[in-house]
């Protein structure tokens, strides 16, 4: 099994119930889903779960992340803060398609009181289906590794 067709998934207690749901559409669509939770509805602090998919979108274990709490903001500042995350949070398909495009994204991070279910599968789709264009985006993405220090 390689990193290259698998993806992490984690939520907050806001979220569960969606990413369960996405879970199960990218499994359908032959992903390998590593999904580290949580598994109950308590409260539970979105930057751990942030930084936990980060860290093995990092470490190369997996190829994307998708990530999700009520606004999709919280979790994806967390994750922004593990160096080689780019994540973005996307309530559309275009932005979906264009962090992957032109940001070469790795995560991608989904409000689940923001977008429905079946949006959020399109979200999901546009952003797994879309690849890095490079080019003069290739330099950009440098530019903003080079911010990490």
């Amino acid at each position: 099994m390689t990193a290259s067709n698998r993806v992490v998934l984690s939520s907050d207690h806001a979220a569960i119930q969606l990413r369960q749901a996405i879970a199960a559409h990218v499994a359908a669509q032959g992903w390998v889903v590593v999904d580290i939770g949580p598994a109950t509805p308590e409260s539970t602090p979105y930057p751990r779960h942030g930084e936990a998919a980060a860290r093995l979108v990092a470490s190369g274990d997996c190829r994307f992340g998708i990530i999700l709490c009520g606004t999709g903001q919280g979790i994806m500042m967390a994750a922004n803060k593990v160096r080689g995350i780019r994540c973005g949070v996307c309530a559309d398909t275009f932005s979906a398609r264009m962090i992957r495009q032109h940001n070469d994204a790795n995560m991608l991070s989904i409000g689940a009181r923001v977008v429905g279910e079946g949006l959020a599968f399109d979200i999901v789709d546009a952003f797994l289906a879309a690849g890095f264009e490079g080019g003069r985006h290739a330099t950009r993405v440098e530019m903003i590794g080079a911010l990490e220090g």
